[in-house]
């Protein structure tokens, strides 16, 4: 894999279901298990879905006009399936965006189907990884074990 290729966080424990989570570029988020107003991993997952498409849509319509309105809510179910684990089900983005009278606001809303498909197809990586099922390997790191 290239150096352009490659993404990672790391994610640090604050307290017991608290973490912080930390991107290379220096930015920082809560996170936890939902008993304060963090992000649980769960949202985290559904704003990764929905932000990775909103990015798509906005770069491809904003450039016809300015949207007037914007905004992307992202739904789900959890649920425990068959083999008793955990999972999401019933994954949907809903995208609220209008867009000025004129002629650039009618290309606009003519390119918006369009970008929503194109993101779903081929661009946003994260939706395309959840739904092609990508696997994830869990590795041990050193100092696993006892100090």
């Amino acid at each position: 894999m290239s150096e352009d290729s490659f993404r990672s966080v790391e994610i640090e424990r604050t307290s017991v279901g608290k973490y912080v989570v930390r991107n290379a570029r220096g930015g920082s988020m809560s996170m936890g298990t939902g008993e304060d107003a963090s992000f649980t991993p769960v949202e985290l997952l559904l704003a990764a879905i929905g932000g990775c498409t909103a990015v798509d849509v906005d770069y491809i319509t904003s450039r016809r006009a300015e949207p007037t309105q914007f905004s992307v809510g992202v739904t789900g179910d959890k649920i425990r399936d068959a083999a008793g684990g955990n999972r999401m089900q019933n994954l949907t983005v809903e995208f609220t965006v209008t867009f000025p009278a004129g002629a650039d606001g009618d290309k606009a809303r003519e390119a918006l189907p369009r970008s929503m498909q194109q993101s779903h197809d081929r661009l946003c990586t994260v939706s395309r990884t959840v739904e092609l099922g990508t696997p994830i390997s869990l590795v041990k790191a050193a100092g696993f074990d006892r100090d």
